[in-house]
């Protein structure tokens, strides 16, 4: 299936590829930005959840892939390749801002104190709550969390974008929903279960 996957990448991109070997660079970077900066964009919000931080990470990553290009060597995917360099732009971010993140438990129950704090809870508000405990999340699973339930995004897609095996996503998916339940169940929230299959 990996093999699949990488194939339909390569053949996704091939148009790109094709102006890149006729030494077309600004034509192939031009098509490059259509089909791939809103998803750069995206991924840098998923893991930074800075609107701010994210547009400056994804300016910096797509500069890097403009005067990366003409070396690329496409010993990986197209989009794999600018995928790594918007992570890795993502995780310098993250580094610099270590200090200023709480992922604590106490984090979490002051969240979903705030988001209990309203009288009567209706849908919304346990999705809003449901989206603070994610958020709360060690950052692995958040923005593996973050990639496949919000964003909506494939196995195979948040592979991808975050350079893990398909496996490794998988694991890492069914160690943060149960972390997830845990936590809710911590908190008093006896329908933890019914939450998790309509939220997420």
């Amino acid at each position: 299936m990996q093999m699949s996957a990488a194939a339909d990448a390569v053949e996704r991109d091939r148009d790109i590829l094709e102006l890149l070997s006729a030494g077309r660079r600004a034509e192939a970077f031009d098509l490059l930005l259509g089909r791939y900066e809103a998803k750069i964009f995206r991924l840098c919000c998923s893991l930074l959840r800075n609107t701010a931080q994210a547009e400056d990470a994804a300016q910096e990553s797509l500069v890097r892939v403009w005067q990366g290009l003409q070396g690329f060597d496409g010993r990986a995917a197209l989009s794999t390749w600018m995928y790594t360099i918007a992570r890795n732009r993502c995780f310098t971010a993250l580094e610099r801002r270590r200090d200023e993140d709480s992922l604590s438990d106490e984090a979490v129950a002051q969240a979903a104190e705030r988001a209990t704090a309203v009288p009567a809870a209706e849908a919304d508000d346990h999705l809003v709550l449901l989206r603070e405990l994610v958020d709360a999340l060690p950052e692995r699973y958040r923005r593996t969390l973050s990639l496949f339930y919000y964003e909506d995004r494939s196995i195979n897609e948040v592979a991808a974008m975050l350079g893990a095996p398909e496996g490794t996503v998988k694991t890492t998916l069914f160690r943060g929903r149960a972390l997830l339940l845990q936590r809710l169940t911590q908190l008093g929230l006896a329908d933890a279960a019914l939450w998790l299959g309509d939220g997420i």
